[in-house]
Order: structure tokens, then sequence, then C-alpha cells
């Protein structure tokens, strides 16, 4: 091996090193977890469709009386448990077709915490609560790739264009 390799593979077990050690130290609250829409469990599917169009989110928290995390219900719900059997929309109420007592996390939590559920549990967005089990936001696989890119910072912004094969932030979807 040259003295270009060693450097290479130098400088590449460090910043494996680094992601790594990003992976494991850093908390989710680095994602920037996005304020999580909260409706009742009476509210109807199509109350939570409109609120998830508003603010482009990907799921809708559903709380108890007392604002406690009961559910969740996301747009593969919509997919899956409401388009799929022929419900409809403007009567379904989330209770019957959430996710009920959903895994959640903390803010505090490690991003492989996270990571983990996503990829072993298969979830696409992920309830966080406080103490109180209180909905205190939300955080998506988008807001993990992100925070991926920014390890990469030099790669990814020297990539070339994409033209117009790749969306525009203004056309990416919530989730």
């Amino acid at each position: 091996m040259g003295e270009f390799e060693d450097e290479y593979t130098a400088a590449l077990e460090g910043e494996l090193k680094e992601i790594r050690g990003a992976l494991v130290n850093d908390t989710i609250a680095m994602l920037g977890p996005a304020e999580p829409i909260c409706l009742g469990a009476t509210a109807t599917v199509a109350d939570a469709v409109t609120a998830m169009l508003a603010r482009r989110q990907a799921g809708v928290l559903v709380t108890d009386a007392a604002g406690r995390l009961t559910g969740i219900f996301t747009e593969r719900d919509v997919l899956t448990r409401v388009v799929g059997r022929g419900l409809d929309a403007r009567t379904t109420p989330l209770a019957q077709v959430m996710t009920a007592n959903p895994d959640a996390l903390a803010a505090g939590d490690r991003i492989a915490s996270a990571v983990h559920a996503m990829s072993v549990a298969g979830y696409r967005t992920i309830p966080l609560v406080d103490a109180g089990q209180r909905p205190a936001g939300v955080v998506t696989v988008n807001d993990v790739i992100r925070w991926l890119a920014g390890l990469f910072p030099e790669a990814i912004l020297n990539l070339p264009p994409g033209g117009a094969r790749l969306k525009r932030p203004e056309d990416v979807d919530a989730g």
C-alpha cells in the first residue's frame, strides 16, 4: 500500500469512528423533532388527514382526556386500515384504526434507539413522550436521514446536481 492509501484508510477509519460515536452518543433531541399533532380518539380519520396535510406530518398522536399518549395514526394506516378496508374517512373514528399503546421514546434517548426501532420494528414515525407519557414530539425516518447527511456534509454537498430526478424541498413528503 502506498502513502496515499494509508492516509485515505486512516481518514476513513476516523470518520467511521466519529459516526459510530455520534450514533451512540447523540440524543433524539438533536434531530429537531417536530411538534406533534394531537387528537382525541373520537376524532375522525378525515380530521387527522386534514391536520396531517396542513402541518405536513406523517401522522397524529392520539391522546386521552389527561393528554397522555394512547395511540398513533399514520399515513400507512390511512392506506392499510382505512382505504384498504373501504372505510369512510369522514365517519371512522381514530380509535377504530389507530395503533393503540404505541412504543414511544423520549427526546433524551439516544438516536441509536430510534434507528433500532425503525430498522427492527419497521416504524417510520416514532412518538416522543415526557415522563408523564404526554406527547413531546415526533421523530421520523426523514429526521434520521437529515441527521446522517449532516455527518457527511462534504460528501453530500459535493454530489453532482440531480436535476429533475430529485424532489425539491417544498415537494418532499412528511414521512
